[in-house]
């Protein structure tokens, strides 16, 4: 793995941040050298979004890079710390380019190094404006008002200019990340500067790969300014405790190649147990992504009523037909049924609350386990922390907001952040814990967790998580039956194959057009 991929996969918060920045100034580089070599990434990346003679009608994505006679005129936002200081430097190079720069600076009072430049600017003659409407007639925003590290509220006049801003829907540049976005949590401090693209300097922020802050954060990129692996090290370890999940990262995880020489019991045996005469969809769903996991054998248990149906989707499966209760759950598993003789197991959709007893049984198996839907209603009814410690095997939870709340009600403000409340679910219950969002964490009993960045509104349909539950335990019982000791990552290479697909599928049949079926189609298209 190259520099490159390595540090695309580290998120920091803001204290990691000044601690990684501390050893590089300490270390002999000049801040102001920094600040240069930054802002001059910033300006080329910002005139590749916006070339100077780009015709102010067009949308810069449709730009098709003919020359017009037009001269961009830009507003460039400019606060009090190193942030404005970089934007600053942004503004003169643009400037020089012969961009026509207006700046609005709302501080008097500056950092050292900001002041410097701010004073610079004024001697090239570059145009102060006095309030934000006087930025109405630009092409573009640059966002520099304030970088990692803000704690305190947007308030009063500021806050009202930003919400100015936010109303004109012009292109807008956040430097590292939009103003008014907290570093660390995603959370909106008051308001914040809704961006179109956001450059990350150095490292991913915590904060941008939040759920919260995505209405804001645009099309993040990461600009590398050469932090040495060493200081990032020294102050992460080798293994950084939060991880976002790349590519790269997945290709190590993934089932493949499969070796020359195999067959079907040595690639994982699967039980999924699942579905109801109310239900019956989540089973054939379930099943379904199971199959796209690639494992070698396949048993899907499900209420006796079901069983042509899941024969008729699956014929590749061994079908195990269940006692029924009245209303068609699963009543018991039938006496031939050995949990132990599977790789792996996975338990819940559809199975309706009526089948409390079943996940009862599996939770006392030594097999690794799969909880997902009315699976994790029923463990919440049994006392999640204390029912799950007691458990030898590793189980894997899939909650999304509403289920984790009822599973952890001990832990608050889920969605404010939720890296830290699946880092401590995961702690507590001794389960690798999944929580389903728009940037899904997926956190280990270690105090590890990876973040998915990349998805699609399109799986925001009934089913979607069942595809994924299949998926997921097939890739589990390979791992199994391949003697992996962590299967923490193939929880991760689940969420991540799983969104692949959605978003695969969405732009083929767009976001409206993926529901769970036509996103089991997909999942082979990923690899």
């Amino acid at each position: 793995m190259n520099r490159w991929e390595k540090i695309q996969q580290i998120a920091v918060t803001a204290a990691q941040m000044r601690e990684i920045e501390g050893r590089i100034f300490a270390a002999g580089m000049p801040v102001a050298a920094l600040m240069e070599k930054v802002a001059e990434l910033i300006s080329q990346r910002i005139q590749s979004f916006f070339p100077l003679y780009l015709n102010p009608t067009l949308n810069p994505s449709s730009y098709n890079g003919e020359g017009r006679n037009f001269l961009l005129r830009v507003g460039v936002l400019v606060g009090p710390g190193h942030n404005g200081g970089d934007a600053l430097v942004v503004a003169r190079e643009l400037h020089f380019h012969g961009y026509q720069v207006k700046i609005y600076r709302p501080f008097s009072k500056l950092k050292d190094l900001t002041a410097q430049h701010d004073l610079y600017a004024q001697s090239l003659g570059i145009n102060y404006v006095e309030n934000i409407a006087a930025l109405q007639d630009c092409d573009f925003i640059i966002d520099g008002l304030f970088g990692f590290g803000l704690e305190r509220e947007i308030k009063d006049n500021l806050a009202e200019e930003i919400d100015r801003l936010n109303q004109w829907s012009k292109p807008v540049v956040s430097i590292d990340l939009p103003s008014g976005i907290h570093t660390d949590t995603g959370e909106v401090l008051g308001t914040a500067v809704k961006a179109t693209y956001t450059l990350c300097l150095g490292l991913w922020k915590l904060g941008l790969l939040q759920d919260q802050a995505l209405e804001y954060v645009g099309k993040a990129e990461l600009i590398d300014f050469d932090i040495p692996l060493a200081d990032i090290t020294e102050i992460l370890g080798e293994t950084p405790q939060i991880q976002r999940v790349t590519k790269e990262f997945i290709q190590q995880h993934l089932p493949l190649p499969r070796p020359a020489v195999t067959h079907k019991y040595k690639q994982g045996h699967l039980l999924l147990i699942c579905g109801s005469r109310k239900y019956a969809g989540g089973a054939i769903l379930t099943g379904l992504g199971a199959r796209g996991s690639g494992v070698g054998m396949l048993s899907i248990a499900v209420p006796e009523s079901l069983k042509p149906l899941l024969v008729s989707h699956l014929p590749e499966a061994l079908i195990i037909g269940c006692e029924e209760t009245e209303n068609g759950a699963i009543a018991s598993l039938p006496e031939t049924v050995d949990l132990g003789g599977y790789d792996a197991i996975a338990c819940g959709p559809g199975i309706t609350t009526e089948a409390n007893t079943i996940v009862a049984q599996v939770l006392t198996n030594n097999k690794p386990l799969i909880l997902d839907a009315d699976g994790l209603n029923i463990l919440a009814k049994l006392e999640t922390i204390s029912t799950l410690q007691k458990r030898q095997a590793i189980t894997v939870l899939t909650p999304h907001a509403g289920e984790f709340k009822r599973l952890f009600l001990d832990i608050e403000n889920v969605q404010q952040n939720r890296v830290e409340a699946v880092k401590k679910a995961a702690e507590l219950s001794r389960a690798i814990v999944l929580l389903k969002g728009a940037r899904t964490a997926i956190g280990n009993p270690a105090g590890k967790v990876w973040i998915v960045t990349e998805s699609t509104p399109a799986l925001a349909r009934g089913g979607s998580g069942d595809v994924l539950t299949g998926l997921m335990g097939g890739l589990l019982a390979q791992g199994v039956a391949a003697n992996i000791n962590s299967l923490a990552e193939r929880v991760v290479t689940a969420a991540w194959w799983h969104a692949q697909a959605g978003i695969l599928a969405a732009q083929e049949r767009t976001e409206l057009g993926v529901d769970a079926f036509t996103l089991t189609q997909f999942l082979s298209k990923v690899l």
